[in-house]
């Protein structure tokens, strides 16, 4: 059976919250902590390393109880079970979507890959896997496009701490110039090289690919591309024309999204940089946010919470945005992944009945790394017109243990939590240093940036996402939009433009 296919509009508990909503639009955060009683106890779950607080809500107990409702009458809790069961939910494309049995290690074909993912890593990591010279490996470079490259490329980067010693680098954009710089800086004696492609028909992944294919045969011998070369893909017999061995290709199930393969064999590259043992603990720290979004009361579900603020603010306040801000420079791309993770997802405008929508789906995901974003575009969110939901997400512990400058770190991300729902008053002398405040974010405090908790805070965003495609009725998990843009360039390459509208033409002819 296939997801409930039941328009959110149409339920009691829409109706009634757009009554609720027209009731309490005005009200300031400020009067729900005052004329509530323990809303901090009911805003607020602790969970394994997490203490999540959405009490800054401009979000009543009344509304809460609606949103929860919302979730029975779309049969959330059904839905959920076929996302894990293996049920065909992604049905524009006739496949299931079982990304998180990547991280459950309960399949037989995921754990024959890990085991590969393992076996690679650890040699290259204890120098038994070496260059063709003999030479220890030094870097590892990623070639891959959107989810072949953001996850790992965030992953790595906010684990960086954790890194044995190999540099990552990361090939994405088709920008020459680019890869022209990176490989002006590699050693193919001690470079290895990842191609991630699940069909390896990618245009931009494959011209990348080739041009380091010639590069390194010009400064090696074509002889080595073996000992180099590792490819990610469900396309066997094109990566052996490349010269890639058998041995070193790993496939991609075709259940598993590209923008959700992290966790299996496209996640290769963050095996070998932060080790294997810490790649488990990431697996386990992502299965066990499973097993909280399976099985707790939606009301202290953290992903469930998330969703049902989303859709609260984008479909009856009306606000379009929402800004991730991590208290961590290590998580500078969470911002990145989450944009592709969840706007390819959720930017949809048919529903789940092939029926155009009368609502909102996908919010807009941007953001940067606290206290930077505070020094940026703060003061919109502060003084300006538009209204901002926000998640803050800070670590109880430095990594390097340095607790004062910590601490600095720390009191800039309660303070603004504090300023964004309460503002001040400037008691009328000087009308421009006034900040109205009542401005909405979730707090979501992190015992420490580790394998582990990072593994629970990207499962925690991508069953949000879920969430927020199971209620609203529509299919997260295909991307007909993207594909459009690739079958018109393609058409553009072979020199076809009769599809083509008067200006782009003209814009052609000026390329």
């Amino acid at each position: 059976m296939a997801l409930s296919k039941i328009n959110p509009t149409k339920l009691s508990s829409w109706k009634k919250l757009i009554q609720q909503f027209d009731k309490e639009n005005n009200y300031h955060i400020n009067d729900f902590f005052t004329g509530e009683n323990n809303r901090l106890e009911k805003f607020s779950i602790n969970w394994n390393n997490f203490y999540v607080d959405f009490s800054k809500n401009r979000l009543s107990n009344n509304s809460f109880k609606l949103l929860k409702s919302l979730c029975d009458e779309t049969n959330l809790k059904n839905n959920i079970e076929k996302y894990f069961n293996g049920s065909v939910i992604n049905e524009t494309e006739s496949r299931a979507v079982l990304h998180t049995a990547l991280r459950s290690l309960e399949n037989d074909e995921v754990n024959i890959t890990l085991n590969k993912i393992i076996k690679i890593s650890d040699e290259i990591n204890s120098a038994k896997r070496l260059g063709y010279s003999g030479k220890k490996i030094t870097d590892v470079v990623n070639i891959g496009i959107g989810g072949s490259h953001l996850g790992p490329d965030m992953v790595t980067k906010a684990l960086s701490y954790y890194n044995k010693g190999i540099v990552p680098h990361f090939i994405s954009n088709i920008d020459p110039d680019f890869t022209s710089k990176l490989i002006e800086k590699l050693n193919p004696e001690t470079t290895i090289f990842i191609i991630v492609s699940k069909t390896f028909t990618t245009i931009e992944t494959l011209e990348n690919a080739n041009k380091i294919r010639a590069w390194f045969i010009d400064n090696t011998s074509e002889d080595y591309i073996k000992d180099h070369f590792i490819c990610i893909s469900n396309n066997t017999e094109a990566p052996k024309k490349f010269g890639v061995s058998s041995e070193n290709i790993l496939s991609i199930p075709e259940w598993v999204g590209g923008r959700f393969s992290l966790w299996g064999s496209v996640g290769l590259i963050i095996s070998i940089v932060i080790g294997s043992d810490n790649f488990k603990d990431f697996l386990r720290g992502a299965n066990e946010m499973d097993i909280h979004f399976k099985s707790s009361p939606f009301e202290k579900n953290i992903p469930v919470v998330l969703a049902l603020i989303s859709i609260w603010y984008n479909n009856f306040f009306k606000y379009e945005t929402e800004a991730i801000l991590p208290y961590s420079q290590f998580l500078s791309k969470l911002p990145d992944y989450l944009q592709q993770a969840s706007m390819e997802s959720n930017g949809k405008s048919i529903d789940r009945n092939g029926r155009k929508v009368n609502y909102e789906t996908g919010s807009i995901l941007w953001g940067s790394t606290g206290t930077n974003a505070q020094h940026a575009f703060f003061q919109l969110m502060h003084q300006g017109t538009k209204i901002i939901p926000c998640d803050l997400i800070a670590f109880k512990e430095s990594l390097y243990g340095d607790s004062a400058q910590h601490e600095i770190l720390n009191s800039n991300f309660l303070a603004q939590s504090n300023a964004l729902m309460m503002g001040k008053s400037n008691s009328g002398k000087n009308i421009h240093k006034n900040i109205d405040g009542n401005k909405p974010s979730n707090s979501i405090v992190i015992n420490k940036l580790d394998p582990f908790n990072l593994g629970s805070l990207i499962a925690m965003y991508e069953n949000k996402i879920f969430t927020i495609g199971s209620i609203l009725n529509i299919y997260s998990y295909d991307q007909w939009g993207v594909e459009l843009g690739k079958s018109i360039a393609k058409q553009i390459l072979l020199g076809h433009d009769e599809g083509l509208d008067e200006s782009s033409k003209k814009i052609r002819k000026q390329l």
